[in-house]
């Protein structure tokens, strides 16, 4: 696997901050966040001028622009402004040569998305993957439930992209899988070692990170330090060949909290 750092931890860091701490850490990767989250350094309106300081950070620092990634969700009532949101993201991600854009499919509870409301987010994933493909962009949809905020936890709660049975139908739109077993092992109904053997050929692009259980739900913590079953999970990865990112979620020690993971990552022998 090609180790890097995932964007959501960093985002109250400066991008040089984030270049210099992912180069520091020896990785070539660092997921590049456009218009997903305010303080991003490249937004919808990003010209020419502003392509170009990223691409001038990214080779100062050597690392690879490969991976970027947006906020969207397919399953509210604004679907048509949130395709034409991502399809702006990879004409700016096409301007960068960006191989894949991680994406979702939507927040909301899957009791909610069913019928009309799930075709239209499978349709509106057809569309935006067909317009990927004439950018040569690899999409990527993350297994990411819904999230909310119980006091200092978070409660995580199934989406159509922590279910087995509507990923079978999420595929047919074209695209590929950011797969987050931290994300699918917080739902409480998914094994994710399972989920990996059984779409291992669909997952382009992995998140790696890590939740403890808390009162009130779960907390964010460094690989290796909450409830994944990480001998197992590692021993099915050894397969996978893509980029896999670190993601420790806290933006208050995350720096700390990306060495810890990778620390965690080269005593189980990850390199």
């Amino acid at each position: 696997m090609q180790l890097g750092n995932a964007s959501w931890g960093l985002r109250e860091t400066p991008l040089e901050k984030q270049l210099a701490i992912t180069r520091k850490m020896g990785f070539e990767l660092l997921e590049l966040s456009i218009a997903g989250y305010d303080r991003d350094f490249l937004q919808l309106n990003a010209n020419e001028e502003h392509i170009l300081k990223v691409k001038q950070l990214f080779a100062k620092y050597g690392i690879k622009l490969d991976c970027a990634c947006t906020g969207n969700d397919f399953t509210n009532n604004d679907v048509e402004k949130q395709i034409e949101k991502v399809k702006r993201v990879m004409d700016i991600a096409s301007m960068l040569k960006v191989k894949y854009l991680r994406i979702f499919a939507g927040f909301n509870s899957d009791s909610v998305v069913y019928g009309k409301r799930f075709s239209t987010a499978i349709d509106a994933l057809k569309r935006v993957n067909q317009y990927a493909k004439t950018k040569n962009i690899i999409i990527v949809v993350e297994t990411h439930g819904g999230v909310i905020e119980n006091g200092n936890a978070l409660v995580h709660f199934s989406s159509v992209t922590t279910r087995v049975d509507t990923w079978r139908e999420i595929l047919t739109s074209g695209v590929s899988i950011n797969y987050d077993p931290a994300n699918l092992g917080a739902v409480g109904d998914a094994d994710p070692v399972a989920f990996y053997k059984l779409f291992e050929e669909h997952i382009k692009y992995i998140h790696l990170k890590d939740f403890c259980d808390v009162t009130g739900g779960v907390k964010p913590v460094a690989c290796g330090e909450g409830r994944l079953d990480w001998k197992k999970l590692l021993s099915a990865l050894k397969s996978y060949n893509g980029p896999a990112l670190i993601e420790y979620e806290l933006p208050e020690d995350v720096e700390d909290g990306l060495s810890r993971s990778l620390k965690f990552m080269k005593q189980n022998g990850v390199k």
